[in-house]
């Protein structure tokens, strides 16, 4: 199954089509996904409208799947369900769009590019996925992470250590404490 949508079958359409396709997750295991923090764990649903006027595109719908990444407490795996709506704004790649460096403006966020009279679904998705992520991957809000001395996950069990931390700006007055103590 591919991954493009070939713009040229629009015209046989009267420029709309509505496209609903399932991916399976062995379908984006590339040496770039490897680099990402998470792992597609469910096939993933792409629903939506394309729509071409001219040589823009319109391309609204919803994704939907599953994701798997670590906690970012306790280092544990956990799931995150996807479901995603976006809306799109597809033009021509041309040699200004390739710009390394230029201002980003607020039509920036939901313009994208295509190219070769096709859309690049993967790179749709993948954008999508990113997006779905948390700023902070907890696997709960209650996550209690890992002891800071031991190394042993808090959510499973409890550890022995008495973690002492003083910050290096107080030691000054901890030494006051010290000769209270000693009086």
């Amino acid at each position: 199954m591919t991954m493009r949508f070939d713009l040229r079958q629009l015209g046989r359409s009267g420029g709309k089509d509505n496209l609903d396709r399932t991916f399976a997750p062995s379908e984006f295991e590339t040496a770039e996904a490897r680099d990402e923090d998470y792992d597609i764990v469910a096939p993933v649903r792409l629903v939506a409208d394309v729509q071409r006027d001219r040589d823009t595109c319109r391309v609204t719908g919803r994704i939907q799947t599953r994701l798997r990444m670590e906690c970012g407490r306790c280092l544990e795996a956990f799931e995150i369900p996807v479901d995603n709506p976006f809306e799109l704004r597809y033009v021509p790649e041309t040699a200004a769009s390739s710009e390394a460096e230029r201002e980003v403006v607020e039509d920036d966020l939901t313009t994208a590019y295509y190219k070769d009279e096709a859309l690049d679904l993967g790179e749709l998705m993948h954008e999508q996925f990113v997006l779905a992520l948390p700023m902070k991957p907890l696997c709960s809000e209650a996550c209690k992470g890992l002891c800071p001395a031991c190394g042993t996950n808090l959510n499973k069990g409890a550890c022995d250590c008495k973690p002492t931390w003083t910050d290096p700006r107080l030691a000054a007055l901890h030494g006051l404490l010290d000769r209270d103590k000693e009086s």
